[in-house]
């Protein structure tokens, strides 16, 4: 189900991506349909950097990030971060020499 993979951590970094690439993209082309295109684009950005899912709404479902993958019966993931070393965790010591 398309909605499961919007809630998803490989989903919501599709929705950032693709939302920040509009953003970008809409200001770079200097225009007022490329603004246009950048104001579009901070909702996808936005909604998922807060863990919300605008689409689930559409199928009756809530739009809660938790809560949906609560319901869908998805395995509720921790951080949209999860698996990125931590500056705590590092093997080397992060002065130069």
């Amino acid at each position: 189900m398309v909605v499961g993979f919007l809630a998803s951590r490989p989903g919501r970094w599709l929705r950032i991506v693709t939302g920040a690439g509009m953003v970008v993209g809409g200001l770079a082309a200097g225009t007022s349909r490329g603004a246009a295109v950048a104001l579009v684009g901070l909702g996808p950005l936005v909604a998922a950097a807060l863990d919300w899912v605008p689409t689930a709404a559409l199928f009756g479902l809530p739009m809660d990030g938790p809560t949906l993958r609560r319901e869908l019966g998805v395995s509720d993931e921790a951080s949209l971060l999860e698996g990125f070393p931590r500056a705590s965790m590092r093997d080397v010591s992060p002065t130069l020499h």
